[in-house]
């Protein structure tokens, strides 16, 4: 019971000296630190007495081109363009309606179609199998033939759908080498 009371008592002996601590040490701590007004006005000095090293370039400075690309919601990062151009280089009359919004478009029907050409191979791919299994499952040589030529038909459709996906993945590399020799960032094709 004595060892309750004391530890009781020793508890609330080092509850008073925190308590001692927090009122009277650390005001005298915050005491000599510098306000943010002090800090403020010894920064402000301090850029004064300080030499210019260089010339702060701001979006001003920025050719049109570099300041487009830069306020595009999807662009990820600015555009490395040289800081010292005077201005962009001139579009051809033709080359006007190919802006960002255009190379976008164009880039995506052309994986958009072939994203349907994989996704109906893969489904023509799933029937063949099925008729495949079917095929050797049946005794009737009637519904044989005709299970045969459904299988013989979905092969050839395959065949044409494997050929419109490969046309689809050289259309977008054409692309792409066409949108990289036109200058496009890549950005503009995501």
């Amino acid at each position: 019971m004595a060892n309750r009371e004391f530890r009781r008592v020793r508890r609330a002996a080092q509850m008073l000296a925190a308590a001692f601590l927090a009122f009277c040490v650390v005001p005298s701590v915050w005491a000599q630190a510098p306000t943010l007004a002090e800090v403020a006005k010894k920064e402000q000095e301090r850029r004064k007495t300080q030499k210019a090293t260089g010339k702060a370039y701001t979006n001003k400075d920025l050719p049109e081109s570099a300041k487009r690309a830069a306020t595009t919601p999807a662009a990820q990062a600015p555009a490395a363009t040289p800081i010292n151009e005077a201005k962009p280089a001139e579009k051809p009359a033709g080359e006007d309606e190919k802006n960002e919004d255009w190379w976008r478009k164009r880039m995506a029907a052309a994986r958009e179609e072939l994203r349907r050409n994989e996704a109906f191979a893969e489904a023509l791919q799933t029937r063949i199998n099925s008729l495949s299994t079917d095929f050797v499952n049946r005794d009737d040589p009637f519904q044989r033939a005709k299970i045969g030529e459904d299988r013989d038909k979905a092969l050839a459709e395959l065949a044409r759908v494997k050929d419109e996906i490969g046309r689809g993945k050289k259309q977008i590399e054409d692309l792409e080498e066409e949108a990289r020799k036109s200058g496009v960032p890549p950005g503009w094709l995501r």
